[in-house]
């Protein structure tokens, strides 16, 4: 799974017949301290995700495995919205990215 910040949307008015009614994201890798990093992916969104908001993605085979999207030709899938993040040394609770 990928830790990601939405950053963005994506408008394809023509695209594969099975994504007619999928809203696509953009999003980038976080390390686990909010931190950006890596490269900008697009993601179907399985969960009302929005702009800011912190995601887990799925991708490779994982990504057709969200729901309904069994056949599609997807390779990104966000599949939860982050509350919150805890690691080792980080104050609890914090949301991810605070401050940046």
């Amino acid at each position: 799974m990928i830790l990601a910040k939405v950053v963005g949307t994506v408008v394809a008015t023509r695209k594969d017949e099975r994504l007619v009614a999928s809203k696509l994201l953009v999003a980038r890798p976080l390390d686990p301290s909010g931190i950006p990093g890596g490269n900008y992916l697009v993601a179907v969104d399985t969960m009302d995700a929005g702009v800011g908001d912190t995601v887990l993605i799925v991708s490779g085979s994982s990504a057709r495995m969200a729901q309904g999207y069994k056949d599609c030709p997807i390779d990104a899938a966000i599949i939860g919205i982050v509350d919150q993040v805890d690691t080792p040394g980080d104050t609890p609770g914090a949301s991810p990215g605070a401050g940046s």
